[in-house]
């Protein structure tokens, strides 16, 4: 059966798109060419999707049978920092050969402005023979899914949107009117775009500064958490960030010293981002220093201490693991010779270096008998009055125990 929307791309953007269609009443078809990925979506609602008509196909052809197409399929940056375009590009050509005159083609994944004109649409024109903005419609949206956020989701988050003609933002307009309660027109493609770049960097700017306040408040013996709580009270030109072992999560901060020579502009580089991103990169390393720091004032060597890390997701109360710094903090503690386990609700099996890391069934037991516990992600069913009584050492790296129950970060 055809279906109104194609989610091309099953992974942390394009599921729940196409979860929050599919409550719109929807008709709606995912397309990948591999496994669903999303780990932010549980197994029953899966199931209540597929209830209420949502398919997932590998069958391309289906794609020629929709109205709206999103693609929604992942990048990141590549080892030189470049952003890796190559999914896009192969869900691009993938929906050309299908494509139909007056599709709706939106584009969701987190690019640099000017790639749905310069990079997507060449791809769609050449496999399609069709000619954007004359015979479908083009448009970007930046996404702004927030895992695990009960407050704000699809429905009720401004979604903003821009195409490459005043009818193609419209068209696109029109099918995000579907889903949530506001709709933003940016001028055009490019203007959409950007706003994913600013509001990435904003994030890891801010959050680049707190980590900074973090070292730096350690080092003059200030409680930077009891500062936060007080600065969050001003009721404007503040919004309180805060610190933490490092940066996770898809959203990768976008320098744009690393973006193609067609794209980069004659002006001044954004230094500030980059900066930003060498200050998250050592939040790793800092908490290895504070950890070996407290073990020697306890009279303990890392070498061979029992170090149990309790959270190696990304985000509390997810099994999301994008990007964690957890992963990093383990491999230092090896170099060092330590005895790593780990603790997390969510993750059942993890490994670092390709190698399994022993998984603490009884938590305060572990907690007991590690000779440092490191808190890396709060997770909610972390009692952490109680973990602080029962552990020798713990040093929560969240600010999420109560002041004087253990070393923050």
């Amino acid at each position: 059966m055809p279906a109104d929307l194609a989610v091309i791309g099953l992974g942390h953007l394009g599921l729940p798109l196409a979860q929050a269609a599919v409550a719109a009443g929807i008709e709606t078809v995912g397309y990948d060419s591999g496994p669903v990925t999303d780990s932010t979506l549980t197994a029953a609602e899966i199931r209540r999707m597929s209830a209420a008509g949502f398919r997932v196909t590998t069958n391309p052809a289906e794609l020629g049978r929709v109205r709206t197409a999103v693609i929604c399929a992942p990048t990141q940056l590549g080892a030189d920092r470049a952003l890796d375009l190559s999914a896009i590009g192969e869900a691009g050509q993938v929906l050309a050969a299908r494509l139909r005159p007056h599709t709706t083609v939106i584009l969701e994944s987190a690019v640099h402005p000017g790639v749905t004109e310069d990079y997507l649409r060449p791809v769609l024109e050449a496999g399609s023979g069709l000619r954007a903005g004359r015979d479908f419609h083009l448009a970007y949206s930046p996404s702004r899914l927030d895992p695990g956020n009960r407050t704000h989701g699809i429905s009720n988050t401004p979604k903003v949107i821009g195409g490459l003609t005043p009818a193609c933002t419209e068209s696109a307009h029109a099918f995000y009117a579907r889903l949530t309660e506001k709709v933003v027109r940016a001028r055009g493609l490019r203007e959409a775009e950007t706003v994913q770049l600013l509001e990435t960097n904003y994030r890891h700017v801010n959050i680049a500064l707190m980590n900074e306040m973090a070292v730096l408040c350690h080092d003059l013996g200030v409680d930077l958490w009891d500062v936060i709580r007080c600065a969050e009270t001003k009721p404007y030109g503040f919004q309180a960030f805060r610190p933490g072992p490092g940066v996770g999560g898809h959203g990768v901060p976008l320098d744009p010293n690393y973006l193609p020579h067609t794209t980069r502009t004659p002006g001044h580089p954004l230094r500030m981002i980059g900066l930003a991103q060498e200050i998250n990169n050592r939040m790793p390393q800092y908490v290895i220093q504070r950890s070996a720091t407290l073990l020697n004032e306890h009279g303990k060597s890392a070498r061979g201490a029992r170090v149990l890390l309790l959270g190696v997701t990304y985000k509390p109360d997810l099994a999301d693991q994008e990007g964690s710094p957890a992963r990093e903090i383990a491999s230092r503690l090896l170099d060092l010779g330590a005895l790593v386990s780990y603790h997390d609700p969510f993750i059942t099996g993890w490994r670092v270096r390709d190698q399994p890391v022993p998984r603490a069934e009884s938590l305060y037991e572990a907690a007991a008998n590690a000779d440092l516990t490191i808190l890396l992600q709060h997770h909610r069913t972390y009692d952490l009055q109680g973990l602080a009584v029962k552990a020798q050492l713990l040093l929560d790296t969240r600010g999420a125990s109560p002041a004087g129950a253990a070393h923050r970060l």
